[in-house]
């Protein structure tokens, strides 16, 4: 039998039945925000209590209820972590051939000035990564680098949590884009550069915020025209790339355009140096270590150029199965079909798939032996084995409260702030980034509610997922999981306490800046930016 989503299916009120709806979103913030236990664990929880809520309350199938959330959890397996999987493994060849201190090396040799070492280091170095690794490494990276080059570590720890924030929506090869497309039913192209135009306004003063944090206000006044340069070079080449290119390489283009911007700069200008320590000296590398150490990212950006070529797409395409899910015949309230029935698996245009292609031209141009890329493969699984876990969870969580009718249900009770919504949308997604530290898992949560609301008020759905990851960009420096990774650092023991009173203010101001933003993007005053 088709399975009808109700909408109101306590009573035929929609506030009851809202309320519990929103149970098992509410059991998964609680138990990470109050009982503080592990991501993957409150999930879990918390797909079992959807799937009650769908059996009992709405009168879905078990076996329906119980088959969405496998599907979810095979969408998070590929292509979501299969995606994350492959660009840490680049990562992790970089680290095994010790390509990767050649590479944070010649980052640290472009200025001895501290302030621009942290812009390089924290902001252009930390996209590098994010765009190849995320889940934290960008954050701890850039800390432990900036440490060693004698900033104090607070300082440290700050600059890197703030520089990691506008990288995430884009990061991971596209990951969280990638995640937000599936669940909200809205292409990536169309969310990409929405997003871009979001996060790109903020980018262009996070070198500044840096300078500030690390250097003061005299920081600012000393060094601001290659912040400048950096910000207004990075947020460009970022937003280009995501509405034009490939949402994926959105983070290694502004990196690499940062860094061109900073050299030119550099050329003609210097900044004082007489407030500001030196950061110590390193060894130089040899051009073509350095050259070795850049392959794996120009490497990437090629394989996806090839992979877009017409006849070469059109190759790769054919290995593209769409079926739709065992034991689902789903219709919703407006008598349509959920695309969430549809399983696609497109194993060679996957951006994890192109990923790993990199990755395995890396190994022969870097040299590593088949035994140790093996173990590098095999440590970057083990290494994301909770993040599995959670993002799995997460996925299936969104899948059955999706088909079952529950996100219809909390969206419509939510439409009945009308247009006011849109100022809450990306409080959502800051929300669900400071409980889970995942921009991807609070698109998961969150991107069909943004949906389903915004076409019950008459809003543009593609402007509220978008303000969703730029939410959660407000709050990737508070994420509860990133200030325990950072504290995990030599130095910064028992210091997340610290680090949250100082950047709360910086991150519910970013969260007000997007929240005014989005509003407006909504409005005729700014609806041009996403037309």
């Amino acid at each position: 039998m088709t399975y009808v989503q109700p909408i109101a299916p306590i009573g035929e009120s929609l506030a009851w039945s809202a309320l519990v709806a929103f149970l098992p979103l509410l059991t998964m913030l609680v138990m990470l925000a109050v009982f503080r236990v592990k991501s993957y664990v409150a999930a879990a929880v918390a797909v079992v209590v959807a799937i009650a809520v769908a059996a009992t309350v709405y009168g879905m199938p078990l076996s329906s209820a119980i088959g969405s959330g496998v599907e979810g959890a095979a969408f998070g397996v590929f292509p979501i972590m299969w995606t994350v999987v492959s660009a840490v493994f680049v990562y992790r060849l970089t680290v095994e051939t010790g390509h990767f201190d050649v590479l944070t090396r010649a980052f640290a040799r472009i200025s001895p000035d501290h302030r621009i070492l942290t812009i390089v280091i924290a902001f252009l170095f930390g996209a590098l990564l994010e765009a190849v690794a995320g889940f934290g490494t960008p954050i701890v990276v850039a800390t432990v680098v900036l440490i060693g080059a004698g900033l104090q570590p607070v300082r440290a720890a700050a600059a890197a949590l703030i520089a990691n924030a506008v990288g995430t929506p884009l990061g991971v090869m596209g990951t969280p884009i990638l995640t937000m497309s599936k669940v909200s039913e809205i292409p990536i192209e169309e969310i990409g550069p929405v997003v871009a135009a979001q996060v790109c306004l903020l980018a262009v003063f996070v070198p500044l915020v840096l300078v500030a944090v690390v250097g003061g206000a005299r920081g600012v006044r000393e060094t601001w025209p290659a912040a400048v340069a950096v910000g207004i070079a990075f947020a460009s080449a970022q937003f280009l790339c995501a509405s034009y290119f490939v949402v994926g390489l959105s983070n290694i283009a502004g990196a690499a355009a940062g860094l061109v911007a900073l050299l030119v700069v550099l050329r003609f200008w210097s900044p004082s140096t007489g407030a500001a320590p030196s950061a110590p000296q390193h060894e130089r590398d040899s051009t073509r270590r350095v050259v070795e150490a850049f392959a794996p990212y120009a490497l990437i950006v090629a394989v996806f150029l090839i992979s877009r070529i017409g006849p070469v797409a059109s190759v790769l395409s054919r290995a593209t199965f769409s079926f739709t899910w065992p034991g689902l015949d789903v219709e919703t309230a407006a008598g349509g079909v959920p695309a969430a029935e549809t399983f696609t698996l497109n194993l060679l245009t996957a951006p994890g798939t192109i990923v790993f292609v990199a990755a395995l031209l890396s190994i022969v141009l870097l040299r590593v032996e088949a035994g140790d890329a093996l173990r590098c493969f095999i440590a970057a699984v083990v290494q994301l084995k909770w993040s599995f876990a959670t993002v799995t969870s997460v996925v299936a969580l969104a899948y059955v409260m999706n088909l079952s009718g529950q996100t219809a249900t909390i969206g419509q009770f939510l439409a009945g702030a009308g247009a006011a919504f849109a100022l809450l949308s990306p409080v959502l997604g800051w929300l669900g980034v400071v409980v889970t530290g995942s921009n991807t898992a609070s698109n998961a949560m969150f991107g069909s509610l943004q949906v389903s609301a915004a076409q019950q008020a008459g809003l543009n759905p593609t402007v509220l997922v978008a303000g969703n990851m730029t939410g959660g960009t407000a709050g990737t420096p508070i994420a509860l999981q990133n200030l325990a990774l950072v504290s995990s650092v030599e130095g910064l023991a028992g210091r997340d306490g610290v680090l949250l009173r100082r950047l709360l203010p910086v991150s519910i101001a970013a969260l007000v800046v997007y929240s005014v933003v989005v509003w407006l993007q909504t409005t005729s005053v700014l609806s041009w930016m996403v037309t």
